[in-house]
C-alpha cells in the first residue's frame, strides 16, 4: 500500500505528462470529485442498510464500488495536492477538533450535533 504523498506524486506526474495542468484547477477538480462522489452514492443509492453493508460480498457489485471509490480517492488527492494541504494532517486536525467538540461521557451513542463552535 502506497501512502498519500506517493499517490498524489504519481498522479501530478500523470497529469503533466498528458499537460493537462490547465484543466486541475481547484473548481474543476472539486466538481469532477462531487460528480465521482455522486456515482459512488448511485452504488448504494437503493439498497436497504443491511444490503449496503453486504455489497462488497457480491462480486460485481465490489468492482463498481472499489472502482468509484479510486476514482474519489484519485480526486480528492489531486485537489489536496493542488491546493497545497496535506490531507492527512487535515484529518488528524479534523479528528482532534471533534474529539474536543464530542466528549465521550455526553456524546456516547448519540447522534446529535455538538453546538457550533464560538
Amino acid at each position: 500500500m502506497t501512502d498519500l504523498g506517493e499517490l498524489a506524486a504519481r498522479l501530478r506526474q500523470f497529469a503533466a505528462v498528458r499537460d493537462w495542468e490547465q484543466f486541475h484547477t481547484s473548481k474543476n477538480l472539486a466538481m469532477a470529485l462531487a460528480g465521482e462522489v455522486g456515482e459512488l452514492l448511485a452504488e448504494l443509492q437503493w439498497l436497504t442498510p443491511e444490503q449496503a453493508n453486504e455489497v462488497m460480498d457480491d462480486q460485481d457489485a465490489a468492482t463498481r464500488v472499489r472502482s468509484e471509490l479510486a476514482d474519489v480517492t484519485i480526486y480528492l488527492t489531486r485537489l489536496a495536492d493542488v491546493l497545497g494541504v496535506d490531507l492527512v494532517a487535515a484529518a488528524h486536525a479534523k479528528l482532534d477538533e471533534g474529539e474536543r467538540r464530542y466528549d465521550v461521557e455526553t456524546y456516547r451513542g448519540s447522534s446529535r450535533k455538538a453546538p457550533p463552535i464560538a
